[in-house]
């Protein structure tokens, strides 16, 4: 009888307004990810796009991590890398049902960033990075849409944490 009311109370957690909240913020941002890395695909597989002077579409295939960081040619270290980014969306996915506002909803953005991410490289091996921003000859990483949202999560929390007084 305490099993299943434990499973009740866990399901209740999970089902609250709040959580409900977090999951559409994380499938939202996987969905907004996963449509621009589509059309991305679709319209640019060998070619630039050049949008203004300070931006191109430029689609690079990336098997590191954010910006291309670590990126290395063993499938092994491709494997552990992909294996740790998983366990890292579990823990976000974790924390994003037992924190409270704001964190959950920073912890949220982050996640649906990840999600997308990890799934392109479940998919495809490597993650697809488009976004070019340039001033001369100087480039900035090319990086995507999940990537957006993974350091604006990471950005507005570390704000959060260093500039607000508890």
């Amino acid at each position: 009888m305490n099993l299943a009311k434990e499973i009740i109370e866990k399901k209740n957690l999970l089902l609250n307004k709040e959580n409900f909240i977090s999951l559409t913020i994380i499938l939202l941002i996987f969905l907004l990810d996963r449509y621009s890395k589509i059309e991305i695909i679709d319209k640019l597989s060998d070619n630039s796009f050049f949008i203004n002077p300070f931006l191109n579409f430029d689609l690079i295939w990336n098997t590191g991590i954010g910006f291309g960081l670590l990126s290395f040619n063993s499938p092994l270290i491709y494997n552990l890398i992909s294996a740790t980014i998983g366990l890292v969306i579990l823990i976000l996915l974790f924390m994003s049902f037992t924190l409270k506002n704001p964190d959950k909803i920073i912890i949220s953005v982050i996640a649906g960033g990840a999600a997308g991410n990890f799934y392109d490289r479940l998919i495809y091996n490597a993650v697809p990075d488009f976004i070019d921003l340039h001033y001369v000859n100087f480039h900035w990483f090319t990086f995507n849409v999940a990537d957006i949202f993974i350091t604006l999560g990471i950005l507005t929390f570390l704000m959060k944490e260093f500039l607000i007084k508890k």
